[in-house]
């Protein structure tokens, strides 16, 4: 299906950080990419969807199976074409590639008319532009020295500072640049939704997300630093909450490469236009920290990792039923370490993004800003594709696996050894947890109390299914499933009234938990 293919071609981008492909035919073949192609937009994720369309003689004529895609997708696109001579399109496709993966990357469109995909031309071979080497020229040509330099005396005289890791790190594969700074600031670093694998879960400074269902730590260090920096980040309202109650102590510094991201939802004190990696390689000589300003660095970091949660390390009984989180510890423990967690949308994303440990860049692939249930199977086939020498985990609801799951055909089709691990809690859970909340349980359109039965179904597609309800079950099938190095459906029953913590109400502060651990 087209939403499944251009989810795939998505994950294939996130995963690799190479520009993804998509092709879909005419009228409901090109609408029915429009989901994929919004959800890459949102996420910034460079894609090329190549459409069909009629004749060029029949456009705007309602003919058969004709939509005016480019005028659909305009606003989520980075731009769009449509080639009406031949002679133009190889051009065309060297510009389409161009513009998705320069500056924050984002999907583009080609609309290709029917009698111009069987015209011939003579094509002129041309060496693709070197986009990557032509961005880092410009970014480091047109980075403002005297910004930076600001931003060092800030540091300078900032011991609570604060750091933010959004998805403009990894596109800038700026992680390592980021552990050299946090470390030399001794500064918490927290992450969005989208940043997850900008910065190892395992040291020592990292504090976990920020935001409506970010760490107690997190959220803290947050209204209590007086430096907060953030690295490609658009602050969008599950991150900040109150807006004139977000970060009320700091100054406010922002990072970015988008000029139109700047100051958009969040005012800043100071920003910085430019690719992240090559304004902290610029940055980190320019940071000359007092010797007195030491011992408070330390004391301020110590006071955040003190707010951290324990770690569990309870031995989970076998016999009992299963939970979301000794799913997820499960994963984690049994999976070898070149492992891509891919998840759908829900409560399940949110305990795949708090209880796995995420170390390595691209290994957290999800929907984040469109929040696209159905997502999961097209992005985990993409991942598996891009980057076969990884274990794909495919993290999936219920509902959300329901919407797109005839693209197990796919995997089984390619033999694509793709676990998926279905949270199966019979409801769609985020809604009913809020309407659990914030609606007096007044629970509406949120049962899914009808088929299908998920291990019939994958065996319907020729997959091994699993029907799981214990954390010893669970470890059976998952071990049983990875060993087989073929796709599997593990259908795991987990209770209805499970809940993502914590949680803050939208609109509050962020430090004002309605739910905590």
């Amino acid at each position: 299906h087209e939403q499944g293919a251009a989810h795939a071609a998505d994950g294939y981008a996130r995963a690799t950080g190479k520009t993804g492909v998509c092709i879909a035919t005419s009228g409901p073949g090109a609408t029915n990419l429009v989901t994929g192609i919004a959800t890459a937009y949102m996420d910034s994720v460079p894609v090329v969807f190549i459409t069909g369309n009629v004749n060029v003689d029949l456009i705007g004529r309602d003919s058969f199976q004709e939509a005016d895609i480019t005028g659909i997708t305009m606003p989520i696109t980075k731009n769009n074409y449509i080639v009406k001579d031949v002679s133009c399109l190889a051009e065309t496709l060297r510009k389409a590639f161009a513009v998705a993966g320069e500056g924050r990357p984002g999907p583009v469109l080609v609309d290709i008319p029917k009698n111009v995909t069987s015209e011939k031309a003579e094509f002129v071979p041309n060496e693709p532009e070197d986009q990557n080497q032509r961005l880092m020229n410009h970014c480091v040509k047109n980075i403002c020295g005297e910004r930076i330099n600001k931003l060092a005396n800030m540091i300078n005289e900032s011991p609570k500072t604060f750091i933010l890791c959004g998805g403009g790190v990894l596109k800038s594969s700026a992680t390592d640049a980021v552990l050299t700074l946090a470390k030399l600031l001794k500064a918490p670093v927290g992450v969005t939704l989208m940043g997850i694998g900008g910065y190892p879960y395992s040291d020592p400074n990292f504090t976990g997300l920020v935001g409506m269902h970010g760490t107690k730590a997190s959220n803290i260090a947050i209204s209590e630093c007086e430096l907060f920096i953030a690295l490609g980040s658009r602050f969008n309202d599950r991150v900040v909450g109150d807006i004139n109650r977000f970060c009320k102590n700091a100054q406010i510094v922002q990072i970015d490469i988008d000029e139109a991201e700047i100051n958009k939802n969040v005012k800043t004190n100071h920003y910085i236009l430019g690719d992240i990696h090559q304004v902290l390689t610029r940055l980190l000589p320019l940071i000359k920290l007092p010797e007195e300003s030491m011992k408070p660095r330390e004391k301020w970091l110590e006071r955040i990792e003190s707010l951290k949660a324990p770690n569990d390390d309870t031995i989970i009984d076998e016999q009992c039923n299963i939970t979301p989180k000794a799913i997820i510890s499960s994963i984690y423990e049994h999976s070898p370490q070149n492992t891509i967690i891919v998840t759908d949308v829900g409560q399940h994303q949110l305990w795949a993004a708090k209880y796995y440990r995420y170390d390595k860049p691209r290994t957290f692939i999800s929907s984040g800003g469109f929040g696209t249930m159905g997502y999961g199977t097209g992005a985990a086939i993409g991942s598996k594709l891009g980057r076969p020498e990884m274990t794909v985990i495919h993290i999936a609801g219920d509902g959300s696996f329901r919407m797109n799951c005839n693209e197990l055909a796919t995997v089984e089709h390619y033999n694509l050894p793709i676990i998926t691990v279905v949270f199966n809690n019979r409801v769609l859970g985020m809604v009913r947890q809020w309407q659990t909340i914030f609606y007096e349980k007044r629970y509406s359109n949120t049962d899914l109390d009808r088929g299908p039965d998920f291990v019939k179904l994958a065996e319907a597609y020729g997959i091994k299914g699993y029907d799981i309800k214990t954390a010893g079950e669970f470890n059976k099938a998952f071990c049983e499933a990875l060993q087989s190095k073929k796709p599997a459906v593990l259908n795991c029953h987990i209770g209805i009234d499970e809940k993502v913590t914590p949680m803050v109400a939208p609109g509050k502060p962020i430090t004002d938990f309605i739910l905590s651990d």
